[in-house]
């Protein structure tokens, strides 16, 4: 994608998603590293179901770390890997009380030697908790990201982060986030993306290789 084309994109999302934001529910910075953390491979939808409850129980990171990882599983039970995540967030807990005291680190390499934590995490949180630019690649911007031939087909994860780096703006990193999220959840929809009525058709590989062959 040619840099006018990236810009042509860039408001493109911004005339589709001008709000877009994160749709897990926090607030504080503990709440949102937990939330995060309890995302992985599973719906923001389910994960605002299970902690609502949680968080009532469970406040802050001393009452976490001190919490019955029966009790933390039986109240995230409706989410994937619901074990592990248990335990998990109970480590992430008491490594906050007693490393960091009872706060969430601002450095990446604090935050990712945290249970659970690995370097999307840590891009979500350093971004929403900090604004401090970082552009986590979640499964829907690492698709869509191929399908507008922004990355390459066998890029992995981080390949698909630091292109996206060198391709926009840092100023852009927060917003666009939660942008190419929306745009891949909403509208370049994993098995029926919208192409019929989408601006990015004529400099869009995926509809110009496929779609339109159809």
């Amino acid at each position: 994608m040619t840099k006018s084309q990236r810009i042509f994109f860039s408001h493109y999302l911004e005339e589709l998603f001008p709000d877009a934001k994160a749709e897990l529910d926090f607030t504080n910075n503990f709440e949102l590293i937990v939330a995060v953390v309890l995302s992985a491979q599973t719906t923001d939808i389910a994960v605002n179901k299970v902690t609502k409850d949680l968080f009532r129980k469970y406040p802050t990171p001393n009452d976490l770390m001190h919490a019955d990882v029966d009790d933390v599983m039986d109240t995230i039970k409706t989410i994937g890997l619901y074990k592990t995540k248990s335990k998990n967030i109970i480590g992430l807990a008491k490594r906050l009380v007693e490393d960091y005291d009872g706060l969430v680190p601002s450095e990446r390499k604090d935050l990712e030697s945290l249970p659970g934590v690995g370097r999307k995490t840590a891009n979500v949180v350093l971004s929403n908790a900090f604004g401090i630019p970082a552009l986590a690649v979640d499964t829907h911007i690492l698709r869509i990201s191929k399908r507008l031939g922004l990355a390459d087909e066998t890029d992995d994860v981080l390949e698909v982060e630091m292109k996206l780096n060198k391709q926009f703006p840092k100023e852009l990193w927060h917003k666009l986030h939660h942008q190419l999220i929306f745009f891949g959840r909403y509208h370049c929809i994993a098995r029926k993306p919208n192409c019929d009525t989408c601006k990015m058709q004529d400099m869009c590989p995926h509809f110009k290789n496929v779609i339109s062959k159809q």
